[in-house]
C-alpha cells in the first residue's frame, strides 16, 4: 500500500530455482525467470517497460485526435559481454502506428513526431532513467 504517490516499489519472492513472483505495490502480480519456455525475463521486461511507457505517452496524445487502426511498438537492443559487463546496447524503439482517414486522423498522423519527440525527451520515465544512468544502490538486510 502505498501512501506517498511519487515512490514506485515491487517485492519479488522466490517460487522455484531462478523463478520469482514480482507484485506491485497494487497486488498485481507475474512471473519471471531465467526465459525458459515462455517466460519473460528481466530484461525483457526492461524493454517492455521502456516500450510500455512511450507508448503510454503517445497513445494518450495522439488518440486525443483520433483512434488509431493499428498501434504497436518494438523495443529492440542487443545484449553485450565486455569489459563494462553485461549490458544492452543500440536500443531502439520503432513504432507502427496508424490512424483512419480523415481530418482527425490527420491531425493525429502530424501530431506523432511531436508525441514521439516528448516521450522520448522527456515524459517517459523509464527511458529517461536508463538515458540518464540513474545510479542503483544495493543493500542486504538480515
Amino acid at each position: 500500500m502505498t501512501t506517498d504517490s511519487a515512490h514506485r516499489s515491487v517485492r519479488l519472492e522466490r517460487t522455484g530455482n531462478s523463478r520469482y513472483v514480482v507484485t506491485n505495490d497494487r497486488g498485481g502480480q507475474m512471473s519471471i525467470g531465467t526465459g525458459e519456455g515462455t517466460g519473460f525475463t528481466p530484461v525483457d521486461l526492461l524493454l517492455a517497460g521502456i516500450g510500455g511507457c512511450t507508448a503510454i505517452d503517445v497513445d494518450i496524445l495522439t488518440s486525443r485526435r483520433a483512434e488509431p487502426d493499428s498501434f504497436e511498438v518494438l523495443v529492440d537492443a542487443e545484449k553485450v559481454r565486455d569489459d563494462a559487463g553485461n549490458h544492452l546496447t543500440d536500443i531502439v524503439v520503432t513504432f507502427r502506428v496508424r490512424f483512419p482517414e480523415g481530418e482527425q486522423g490527420d491531425k493525429a498522423r502530424a501530431l506523432l513526431p511531436d508525441a514521439v519527440k516528448k516521450s522520448h525527451e522527456r515524459l517517459c520515465t523509464v527511458s529517461r532513467t536508463v538515458e540518464l544512468g540513474t545510479p542503483i544502490a544495493i543493500r542486504i538486510e538480515p
